[in-house]
């Protein structure tokens, strides 16, 4: 092992744990985590402490779906809850490949997954227009007959077809926080803040209260990244680099970009408020607060990308 580099926060995609409309199954989503691990060992090899954040999107998506199908039979499945789920099947999905890679390199490192609760606030106005999609892709005609019947809110996804979408309030505190450090400064390779956090409240007794929503895993990532104090943040998704005018004649793909320049190009909605938006967000937020750099890729070109060889980079100037 070399010597060590610094700390990183590597968030990956829900989204990207899915290579294909025909390997959605919980089985080919580990093996798309044992694929992204293989990269993110190569980092830990060459000297980083690594904490690793996840999305959940598609997989709380099918959870509640299921719930939908048996509500006959069960009670239905509260979406904080779902979260909860989540946060322990992906967990345990980066704890097995990162124990089996660590035992195939001989590296005496250990993986542990932490059940992580995101405070929020009960006055986001995130609760009064849902934007955060979840669940699979679906065609138009699906989507509006299962708003009808379920109540829920759909969108179209960035040219990907449509999906529900559900309240995502700001991540406000991270209460899991002294745990991961300790974890992590231990040595651990912690696992945390899955699918953005479980959402909770602060009710009038101080007593801690479920919400349901989905915070941006994206945004939770940058608000761990800076308490933390890492040194890199990488957020992994399903495009290789960011692209100003996505899916249009004139598309183009951003190498590298400063802070200021994001703000700006954000404020000019160039990047999917349901999408790519919170992952550049994330990105200023996480630079601004100190960070040292930042990327956006996919999880092939993970090992690529923090050598400047692939991805978008994100710097504070």
């Amino acid at each position: 092992m070399a010597e060590t580099k610094g700390t990183m926060v590597i968030a990956v995609g829900g989204n990207s744990l899915i290579v294909s409309e025909d390997r959605q199954a919980i089985p080919d989503q580990y093996e798309a985590a044992v694929a992204t691990v293989k990269h993110i060992v190569n980092m830990i090899e060459a000297g980083w402490n690594v904490v690793i954040t996840h999305g959940s999107g598609p997989q709380v998506g099918f959870i509640l779906r299921s719930s939908e199908l048996a509500i006959g039979e069960v009670a239905p499945v509260p979406m904080d809850y779902a979260d909860a789920d989540i946060q322990g099947a992906v967990g345990y999905m980066f704890q097995r490949a990162l124990h089996n890679e660590f035992v195939k390199r001989g590296i005496d490192k250990r993986a542990v997954a932490v059940v992580t609760q995101v405070l929020v606030d009960g006055a986001d106005p995130a609760f009064a227009n849902p934007t955060k999609p979840i669940g699979p892709q679906l065609d138009e005609a699906t989507a509006k007959t299962r708003a009808g019947e379920m109540g829920w809110v759909v969108k179209e996804d960035a040219g990907r077809g449509w999906r529900r979408v559900v309240p995502s309030p700001k991540p406000v505190e991270i209460l899991e926080m002294e745990q991961i450090r300790l974890l992590s400064g231990a040595g651990y390779v912690v696992i945390a803040c899955g699918g953005g956090g479980i959402p909770v409240l602060e009710n009038e007794k101080n007593y801690l209260v479920g919400v349901e929503a989905v915070i941006d895993k994206d945004l939770a990532s940058a608000l761990l990244a800076a308490k933390l104090g890492a040194d890199r943040f990488i957020i992994s998704t399903d495009v290789e680099r960011v692209a100003l005018n996505y899916n249009k004649p004139d598309q183009s793909w951003l190498d590298e970009i400063s802070a200021p320049e994001a703000k700006r190009l954000l404020s000019q909605d160039q990047f999917d408020a349901g999408s790519m938006g919170p992952k550049v967000e994330a990105m200023i937020q996480y630079l601004n607060q100190g960070g040292g750099g930042g990327v956006i890729t996919n999880p092939e070109n993970l090992d690529r990308a923090l050598e400047g060889r692939a991805g978008t980079r994100f710097t504070r100037a």
